[in-house]
């Protein structure tokens, strides 16, 4: 899940913090509301990390070459890393991470089964833009999370190298024939679908997260700024198209 970039729309400027934000996690976790949110945050972002890594694994099967299946392994023992720092942040926080894994696994499973790739390069645009989708989002929430959680969700969210590699393979594939381009552009726009439609069933199904994001908890968005984000992370996403040479 968190193979992508940093998206262009996000700034290197620290923004000024203010309320939950500002806080750490000691006085921030007072609040019951917030720390179940931040729960199942974190508890959906280990599953993803432990989902990418199995993916990456598997797709490394798929590489053409030595050089591009050490290149996915290496990127899958990053993703295996995140995994074990929400972990053990969750430990660390009193929480057991498998039950707070748990409520995550059929709705992440349910969208990797709908979009198992093909081939190899069907594989790369998941990861780069797939998953770029979810990291978006998850930048997005972190924004509003205290200073402590909103540290480590952007850590685990930092790119593994898949967005350079997917980039370059994707790119000469279709230079080598352009009818690739064509095919991968439907599947991108597939996987787009897909991943903010599962996105939003996570968050509808758990209402701590979706009190975080409609107000209530940790600053959170108002209806309209939920609007306004997934416009970011659509604009985001074309952006993404670009650089890869696929039509959005």
């Amino acid at each position: 899940m968190t193979t992508s970039d940093k998206p262009d729309n996000a700034s290197d400027t620290p923004a000024e913090h203010t309320g939950v934000a500002a806080q750490d996690w000691a006085k921030a976790s007072a609040d019951p509301q917030y720390r179940a949110a931040v729960v199942d945050l974190l508890g959906a972002l280990a599953y993803g990390e432990l989902a990418a890594f199995e993916r990456l694994a598997e797709d490394a099967k798929l590489a053409p070459t030595l050089a591009d299946k050490a290149e996915l392994a290496k990127m899958a023992s990053a993703e295996f890393h995140h995994f074990e720092r929400l972990r053990d942040r969750l430990t660390e926080i009193g929480e057991e991470p498998t039950r707070a894994m748990e409520p995550f696994v059929a709705a992440l499973d349910g969208f990797h089964k709908q979009t198992a790739p093909s081939d190899w390069l069907e594989g790369l645009v998941k990861a780069y833009v797939g998953d770029s989708i979810a990291s978006d989002f998850y930048r997005e929430v972190a924004a509003r999370l205290d200073a402590d959680t909103r540290e480590l969700v952007l850590a685990v969210l930092d790119d593994t190298g898949h967005a350079g590699f997917a980039v370059e393979k994707v790119r000469a594939a279709i230079d080598v024939d352009p009818r690739v381009g064509g095919r991968l552009a439907l599947w991108a726009r597939r996987l787009m679908g897909e991943a903010l439609s599962q996105s939003q069933r996570v968050v509808a199904d758990r209402d701590a997260l979706s009190t975080m994001l409609v107000g209530g908890v940790a600053d959170g968005f108002d209806l309209a700024e939920v609007g306004r984000m997934f416009s970011r992370i659509t604009e985001a996403h074309t952006k993404r198209m670009a650089a890869l040479g696929l039509a959005a």
